[in-house]
């Protein structure tokens, strides 16, 4: 249990901070270093307990690259999406209202910059976490963040920068992006999030 307690924790904080950052129209070089910075040390904060997943898309990745036990996917995904919400009412409450909604117009475009960043995020979070080479490293979690920080800078104008389905489901609650498109969102991730975990066993063949 206590695993599932980090991880909602973690995912928590995390969307709350798109949340408070993203729905006052703060400078838009603010809300990706916050995002990234929060996603950092929040995986600082529960990698020893959960392995800082966060995110359904990475905990996809790590169990399909074989360090997640069967019986934690859905659990994890369950209290991840669960915190996403969460802070998303969380984020409404202490901003006083809700976002204006980003209307995608440019589907393919967003399910390819989604899908595109969620898998150097998965992969990122494959090779500094889970890989034999950089056991015991004390970087993983700011390369882990920074590697959200440069997607949203690079994206976010094109699909909302997400790279997480509970970061959508959140944003969704939101109102920052239309529900009815969040579907980009979690379609993709979870794509990213599995060929990355492919393209690591791939690159790093023995690592077991």
């Amino acid at each position: 249990m206590n695993k599932y307690i980090a991880e909602f924790i973690g995912t928590f904080f995390l969307v709350l901070t798109v949340g408070c950052t993203v729905i006052p129209g703060a400078a838009g070089v603010i809300a990706p270093l916050a995002i990234g910075a929060s996603l950092m040390v929040m995986v600082f904060a529960t990698g020893h307990i959960s392995g800082g997943h966060l995110n359904p898309a990475v905990t996809l990745a790590v169990f399909l690259r074989g360090k997640c036990p069967a019986k934690d996917v859905i659990p994890y995904w369950i209290a991840q999406v669960a915190a996403g919400v969460v802070a998303a009412f969380v984020a409404v409450f202490l901003c006083g209202k809700s976002g204006t909604p980003m209307e995608i117009t440019n589907v393919p475009a967003a399910f390819v910059a989604e899908f595109v960043f969620t898998f150097a995020l998965a992969f990122v979070v494959l090779n500094v976490a889970t890989a034999k080479g950089t056991a015991n490293n004390s970087f993983y979690g700011l390369a882990i963040g920074m590697t959200v920080m440069v997607g949203a800078f690079a994206v976010g104008a094109i699909s909302g920068g997400a790279f997480n389905p509970a970061v959508a489901v959140g944003i969704g609650v939101m109102k920052l992006v239309n529900f009815s498109q969040i579907w980009i969102h979690i379609v993709s991730d979870l794509a990213g999030g599995a060929i990355a975990a492919f393209t690591f066993k791939i690159v790093n063949p023995g690592d077991e």
